[in-house]
Formats: structure tokens, C-alpha cells, sequence
């Protein structure tokens, strides 16, 4: 996050609250099952396995794969690390999130949850750097691992402040769960249709900003 530009933090301030948002959307859904944080997926479907639960642990490993799906899709549609690179997987995000909101208006919950974490998985993918992920945008134990370290900087005497960026973005992420929250409580999985909007708008704004 310290080495990004202003306008690229604001981004990744924006995309974490936008992963919050599905995040919580898909949480709430399965009951407790995540549509991006896959480290928990992880431990769920380790304890499903040790119950013996079987078809539960299925159903979180096809989530998890659908996920690295996903994250392969975004690499592959970015291409590079450009504005374009960034705005093609915006793009195929709000693309995925528009085809769950049909799904889940059609009846279609499974369907729209894959297609929730194929999103997720890809939008993983704007800040590439050297073909690796170069900001976490739908997990925070990294980055909160950083806050941790830049506190301990500071007590070194370096920069009061570095911390900022890192606690930011996860109060993105914190605070786009907490509207993805209320809104499924209001209207359920329709409620991917903003993110759907909000992740296309973010594409055409990539766009036309590095263009300018």
C-alpha cells in the first residue's frame, strides 16, 4: 500500500470495501461460508472433513477452487499491470457479479455463489506486480500483520504514520462488510446488483483517468 500512488490507494480502499460488500453477501447466505476469505474456507472445510461431513466440505472446496479459478481468470484477462490491465479485470468483475445478481434474481443461489467467488478471485488480480498480487484486496490478515509491523517501526523511531494506509484498507473491507450486511437483510442476493455497478464504474474510471 506505501508504494502505491494516491489515486491507486483510493482504489484499493475502494475494492476492499467492494469485496467486503459480496463478501458478507456470500457469508450470510451459506451460513457462515465465505466467498473470498479462503483461509477460513480452509479451516471450515478441514473440520467439515474431520465430522465427516462430506457434501459440507464439498461444497466449501468447490468455492475454494471456483476462487483460484477466478484469480487465474483475472491474470490471465489483465495481461500486464497498466490502467488497461486494471480496468479489463473491473470489467469481467462487474461482469461475474451482474451474472450472480441474474442468477440469484432467477432463483439460482449455487449458481450466483460461484459466480461471487469467481469474482472475487479475479478482482485479486488489478494490482498485479511482477506477475504476483501486489495488494491483498479480499483478505486482511497480511495486511493487518503490516499494521503490526509498522506500529513496531514507529516505536523505533520511524514513521508515525506508516501505518494509516494498511488500517485504511482494512477498515474498507470492515466497512463495505457491514453495508453488504444490512443489505442482504434488506433484500438478499438482489443486493449484488450495486456491487455489479459499483465494480463497472470503477473499470470506466481506471480507464478514462490514466487516459487523461
Amino acid at each position: 500500500m506505501r508504494t502505491l500512488t494516491p489515486p491507486d490507494r483510493w482504489l484499493a480502499l475502494l475494492l476492499a470495501a467492494l469485496a467486503g460488500y459480496v463478501d458478507s453477501l456470500g457469508f450470510l447466505h451459506l451460513g457462515g461460508v465465505f466467498v473470498s476469505f479462503m483461509s477460513g474456507n480452509t479451516t471450515r472445510m478441514a473440520v467439515k472433513l474431520a465430522e465427516g461431513r462430506w457434501a459440507a466440505a464439498a461444497g466449501v472446496a468447490a468455492i475454494l477452487g471456483l476462487f483460484v479459478l477466478g484469480a487465474m481468470i483475472g491474470a490471465l484477462v489483465a495481461g500486464g499491470e497498466g490502467a488497461r490491465s486494471r480496468s479489463r479485470v473491473l470489467a469481467v468483475e462487474a461482469l461475474l457479479l451482474a451474472g450472480a445478481a441474474v442468477a440469484a434474481g432467477a432463483g439460482l443461489a449455487p449458481l450466483a455463489i460461484g459466480l461471487m467467488a469467481l469474482a472475487m478471485g479475479a478482482e485479486n488480480s488489478v494490482f498485479l506486480r511482477d506477475g504476483e498480487v501486489g495488494v491483498s484486496l479480499t483478505y486482511m490478515t497480511g495486511t493487518l500483520v503490516k499494521t503490526g509491523h509498522a506500529l513496531a517501526a514507529t516505536l523505533r523511531g520511524g514513521d508515525p504514520w506508516a501505518f494509516r494506509p494498511y488500517l485504511a484498507l482494512w477498515a474498507g473491507l470492515a466497512g463495505g462488510a457491514l453495508l453488504g450486511a444490512a443489505a442482504y437483510h434488506g433484500v438478499g442476493l438482489i443486493a449484488l446488483w450495486p456491487a455489479a455497478g459499483f465494480a463497472l464504474i470503477l473499470s470506466v474510471v481506471t480507464r478514462i483517468s490514466r487516459a487523461a
